[in-house]
């Protein structure tokens, strides 16, 4: 059922060699010149390592660029399910995903412009973000209200004349901080009296228009995620023009929550790249360290540990590929149960992993010098993101009730 396709399985292999080939033996580098970096909350010093643009742009000439794209024409054709092994590939890695041009926020923001965007928005912002010139925003969650119910979000959006005004506060606004990033896609409360589901809107609005703020950076276990960071921002009477409104006013939650379907599986299918990453870490730490004059993989029940992430990795697998399957067949709205379990399914999955991980390389797992405690930091952050687990699981009992209409 899930027997990869001849052009997934080609791009695949490009993706693995190239990684291989060019971003593994950089990693190491990259992370000790961004550590300064990643521990300075003035965003406004962080730099991109000139290695990551030699990089893209070397992707790009390789035509390893812009995989997430269904779009015969813009991306490589790939279904949802294609996809997904691509992403898994590139979830090994901390920087390989913008070298492909396939990082999140902007794949969703991508997506969203490309599905729903005006030729003058396609233009203007789609375009330079398929190039990878520009890097963007998703400006959703604020600090004032429980986000994990997207219809409390209170940012105003307001009509006026042939602009819109838009205030509010905004934070974990992911990307915020990185030198190119240029447009926020900004969802807010435009129609108070509307349908619950029709009050909000989506509106492009430049980073550099007057009333926008960047407050601060906010870490995520003391490190500031720097080039990228997850800021707070702040809008003061912003004016843009309605044709910066994404389709039109009242459509932004529906837009919103079908953006969400294909990023799930992006966000799950990187994290169990992670959590492949980190079992090779701990297998073979398990195999070479020697304590107490024998193998750790021979010391209580490390062996076991192993064997059980080995299995759970693979049943998370199976059930995101599953899910891409629902979602290329008739549409993330079919699989909303689907969507929502593996959300709480595999970042638990890459947490406990990373964990063992940890705990099997002792003091050096908590250092820098492996990229354990940053997948950990992204196993923690994506049990909040897109939703809390508690919300999910709600969708998920919600969906299984439907099928007991009668009880």
């Amino acid at each position: 059922m899930f027997n990869k396709s001849e052009r997934a399985s080609h791009w695949l292999a490009r993706v693995k060699h190239f990684m291989r080939e060019h971003i593994e033996p950089f990693e190491a580098e990259y992370f000790q010149a961004n550590l300064a970096q990643n521990a300075h909350p003035n965003w406004r010093e962080w730099q991109v390592h000139p290695r990551i643009e030699e990089l893209k742009k070397l992707a790009k000439e390789e035509g390893l660029w812009n995989f997430f794209l269904p779009d015969e024409i813009l991306g490589k054709g790939l279904t949802t399910a294609g996809y997904a092994y691509l992403a898994e590939q590139m979830g090994r890695s901390l920087i390989a995903p913008e070298i492909f041009n396939c990082n999140a926020p902007d794949t969703g923001n991508m997506e969203v412009l490309h599905q729903f965007g005006t030729d003058a928005q396609k233009n203007q912002w789609l375009k330079p973000l398929l190039d990878g010139s520009i890097r963007s925003v998703f400006a959703m969650t604020e600090p004032n209200v429980a986000s994990s119910d997207a219809t409390n979000i209170e940012t105003s959006i307001t009509a006026d004349g042939d602009d819109v005004v838009i205030n509010g506060t905004k934070w974990w606004t992911t990307g915020l901080g990185h030198p190119n990033a240029k447009i926020a896609i900004v969802l807010g409360l435009s129609d108070r009296e509307a349908a619950r589901h029709q009050r909000h809107s989506l509106v492009l609005v430049p980073l550099d228009t007057e009333g926008v703020t960047i407050e601060r950076m906010l870490p995520v276990f003391g490190d500031y995620d720097a080039p990228y960071g997850h800021g707070q921002m702040s809008f003061n009477n912003v004016r843009v023009p309605k044709a910066n409104v994404i389709s039109r006013l009242g459509d932004g939650f529906a837009i919103a929550q079908g953006r969400l379907g294909p990023g799930r599986i992006h966000h799950c299918m990187r994290a169990l790249g992670a959590a492949e990453k980190a079992l090779e870490l701990m297998i073979q730490r398990s195999l070479d360290r020697v304590a107490f004059g024998r193998p750790l993989v021979k010391l209580g029940d490390n062996g076991a540990r192993i064997a059980r992430h080995r299995m759970a990795i693979d049943q998370a697998r199976l059930y995101t590929l599953h899910t891409a399957s629902l979602i290329d067949e008739a549409g993330a709205k079919s699989a909303a149960s689907e969507i929502a379990g593996i959300k709480v399914v595999v970042p638990q999955v890459l947490q406990n992993v990373v964990d063992d991980a940890i705990q099997m390389h002792g003091g050096a797992g908590l250092s820098h010098d492996l990229p354990l405690t940053a997948f950990y930091a992204i196993a923690r952050s994506l049990r909040l993101a897109d939703g809390p687990d508690e919300v999910h699981e709600a969708t998920v009992l919600r969906q299984e009730l439907k099928k007991y209409p009668e009880q």
